[in-house]
């Protein structure tokens, strides 16, 4: 696998971290290529049960690498106009579905596309320092990565709009008040504050926030019978689970579970 991502293992956490620092970890191809690959395999491996996306250095990811994305224009390649649906539509959809939590660690600045990485996480935990911008009206795009279905539904339709085509930065303590992360730390702090979390979540009923998972995502598109339906369709299957079944004799001896994920 391409060094400009890495992956990590602490027991059953992984991390993914961005590396490409000198350029702010920047979607290059071959980062774009590497980071589905790395992000397909953690939510394959049924041993990693909670997941932690962060960056390099000093951002998160500044998103497009717009200097690579210039050259093959300027050559007369044509490929930079299917980056979104060849690259980043696979990348936010495969962290978005992730069968298990994700955790940002957004431990610098998340721009254009790294933004939506970010927003497409379960949850965000984000440095004190660390800004959010939507870029894509200042380089004439519109949104893309997911921006225009996850920010609505993180902030709500009027601020998703001033956020995107105003393309001001987003500060910590805006993203907090706004509601579109879940915590701010001191910049020291936002790798172990995410990890920690993650260590948290890897010890709990994984097939479990799978399901809580997609139930959400489901109701998000379907009427309220339909989403009744789902629901009891998932815990159906959950409760044919090991982890129901101990969670169950645990409750009865009143004690206190230990989950597999199975």
């Amino acid at each position: 696998m391409s060094d400009t991502v890495l992956v990590t293992r602490t027991d059953a956490t992984a991390t993914i971290t961005l590396n490409r620092p000198d350029s702010l970890n920047s979607a290059s191809v071959e980062l774009k290529t590497t980071l589905l690959a790395a992000l397909e395999h953690v939510a394959a491996d049924p041993s990693i049960r909670a997941v932690v996306l962060t960056g390099a250095g000093r951002a998160f990811s500044a998103g497009q690498d717009l200097a690579e994305h210039a050259a093959l224009l300027q050559a007369g390649d044509p490929s930079p106009l299917h980056t979104v649906s060849e690259h980043f539509n696979p990348i936010v959809r495969t962290i978005f579905t992730m069968p298990k939590p994700v955790i940002a660690a957004v431990n610098g600045t998340a721009a254009g596309a790294g933004a939506s990485f970010a927003f497409a996480a379960d949850f965000r935990v984000m440095a004190e320092s660390a800004k959010f911008l939507l870029a894509f009206a200042n380089v004439g795009l519109s949104l893309d990565s997911g921006a225009s279905w996850l920010l609505p539904r993180l902030v709500g339709h009027a601020r998703a709009t001033a956020l995107s085509i105003l393309a001001e930065p987003v500060t910590s303590a805006q993203a907090l008040e706004m509601g579109l992360v879940n915590a701010v730390v001191p910049d020291r702090r936002v790798q172990a504050a995410a990890h920690e979390l993650a260590m948290r979540l890897s010890l709990g009923p994984t097939k479990a926030y799978a399901a809580i998972k997609e139930s959400l995502r489901y109701s998000e598109t379907v009427s309220f019978d339909e989403s009744l339906e789902k629901e009891a369709t998932l815990q159906a299957e959950l409760g044919a689970t090991a982890d129901h079944h101990r969670a169950t004799a645990a409750f009865l001896a009143k004690a206190q579970p230990t989950f597999t994920g199975e």
